[in-house]
């Protein structure tokens, strides 16, 4: 009687992690088999105005974030401090987040644009889903920024790997107009960091 008891209880146990496993690696896996089926004919060009027929129009066009290699289409929460996880994490759940203190589109300096993963891992999930896919990208690679009505196009400099505490990103000034994505690293987790940085189109 006790031997089957502890193997329910096992049994239960196994699924239950099972059960954890999927929900938590569900929307990476999904966005992972999107984007390898996607047709290269889905690399659509960024439109305001939408006129184009297969033209893509931001979802938010007063401060918005568009990567069409990997499908992201994200309104940007401006001026959160990416230091106090209750107002990040809030900022979190509208799409992603633009660091307190960093450049805005049209501006010399760096803008910060981050989507964290939260502590566990159903959060992670929720939070973290828009840059799901940004290893996937590489040098030349473009980013548009959508603010105030304007279009601003970033191509992708460089991408790197980092330590969860390097802040030199974030702080650090630069003098050309440049855009700098962070995520987590893996997908999911809050072990590391995935930098990816670009520059403005055409200066």
């Amino acid at each position: 009687m006790r031997s089957t008891v502890l193997t329910l209880v096992g049994i239960c146990l196994l699924v239950g992690a099972i059960a954890i496993a999927a929900l938590t690696f569900y929307p990476v896996v999904s966005q992972e088999i999107s984007y390898r089926l996607k047709p290269q004919s889905s690399l659509r060009q960024v439109s305001l105005s939408g006129e184009k027929p297969d033209s893509l129009l931001p979802v938010d066009k007063e401060f918005g974030i568009v990567i069409p290699k990997i499908g992201a289409n994200a309104k940007v929460v401006a001026n959160v401090d990416p230091y106090d996880a209750k107002v990040y994490q809030r900022a979190l759940t509208e799409g992603v987040a633009h660091a307190k203190g960093t450049a805005f589109p049209g501006q010399p300096g760096n803008i910060f644009i981050f989507s964290h993963s939260s502590a566990n891992f159903f959060e992670a999930s929720r939070y973290n889903s828009v840059f799901y896919l940004l290893s996937k990208m590489e040098q030349g690679d473009e980013i548009i920024l959508a603010y105030r009505e304007e279009l601003y196009t970033y191509r992708i400099t460089d991408k790197r790997i980092v330590a969860s505490s390097d802040v030199s990103y974030l702080s650090g000034a630069s003098p050309e107009p440049t855009l700098t994505l962070m995520t987590c690293w893996p997908p999911g987790t809050t072990f590391k960091r995935l930098i990816v940085r670009g520059q403005l189109e055409g200066i």
